[in-house]
């Protein structure tokens, strides 16, 4: 019986360990061009968590769209913010102050489990872009099935 214990306590610590906390800066100016989420797509696994860092002012982020089990989520303007990543699936997120710059960004947790919702919800998102579509376009293309 110890035995068991003993490698469900390690299994339950390896699980923890091998958790990754993913960075994403938000900034006026950033490779990808003005107003963006760095990375701007990041492909995680349950368990993860994701931290916004407002490295420059005047940015946050807001889901628009979520795995089924998750809750929608808003980030504090200005302040970093941390995502638990408890549900298999995608986030679709921008920046409510530069969404019409293109500021948007995606989280998938392991695999897009709802991206008949993406497909669905982009569009309505894609047409409050006035610049930098393309851009947008291209991150939520890296969605892996």
């Amino acid at each position: 019986m110890s035995k068991i214990l003993s490698l469900l306590c390690l299994t339950l610590l390896s699980s923890f360990a091998s958790a990754k906390d993913w960075q994403i800066q938000m900034l006026n100016y950033g490779d990808a061009g003005s107003m963006v989420f760095e990375p701007s797509y990041v492909h995680a696994q349950v368990g993860d968590t994701v931290t916004f860092v407002p490295t420059q002012s005047g940015h946050n982020a807001k889901s628009y769209v979520v795995p089924e089990q998750a809750k929608q989520w808003t980030s504090p303007l200005n302040e970093t913010y941390t995502l638990p990543l408890s549900q298999e699936g995608i986030h679709l997120y921008y920046c409510p102050p530069h969404l019409m710059m293109g500021m948007i960004g995606v989280i998938q947790v392991g695999n897009a489990s709802n991206i008949d919702v993406i497909e669905q919800k982009y569009p309505r998102l894609r047409s409050k872009i006035a610049l930098s579509s393309e851009r947008a376009d291209a991150i939520v293309a890296q969605i892996k099935n």
